[in-house]
């Protein structure tokens, strides 16, 4: 499979594409995730570094972090667009920032223990207190 996505901030001055390769994919509720996002959880996708490019505006990045592990938001309007994870190693891109339609879907929710009281969790789909740690590692 060799089918790029593309994904953009916001005002579209930061954009990338990326392979629909993703290993994994969840919902992260913990603290971190709703502060950076402003929403009571951040669907993401988990991909190898190397197969996220940005194609426009990576003089425009504000980064949080550092180089084992960051958020990247566009500096202008803000919207968070990938998280650097496992030591630089994967990126966690924000679902919400994809153009296109990945052919992925969040599997479980991750760091429930940790929720916004005010949301209520409807869905099927597994909730764990913390991160899941098994092959295809989820952990934010």
């Amino acid at each position: 499979m060799d089918r790029k996505l593309v994904g953009k901030c916001l005002c579209g001055a930061v954009q990338y594409a990326v392979r629909d390769e993703f290993v994994y994919a969840a919902n992260c509720h913990c603290s971190n995730c709703r502060r950076t996002t402003g929403s009571a959880f951040k669907p993401f996708a988990g991909i190898e570094r190397e197969k996220l490019a940005l194609s426009e505006g990576e003089d425009k990045l504000l980064i949080f972090g550092d180089q084992s592990g960051h958020d990247a938001h566009c500096g202008l309007c803000g919207s968070l667009l990938y998280s650097l994870v496992r030591e630089g190693s994967f990126v966690h891109v924000a679902m919400g920032t994809l153009v296109d339609d990945p052919s992925i879907r969040p599997t479980a929710h991750i760091f429930v223990g940790s929720k916004a009281g005010w949301f209520t969790i409807t869905d099927d789909l597994p909730q764990y207190e913390e991160h899941v740690v098994a092959a295809g590692t989820v952990d934010e």
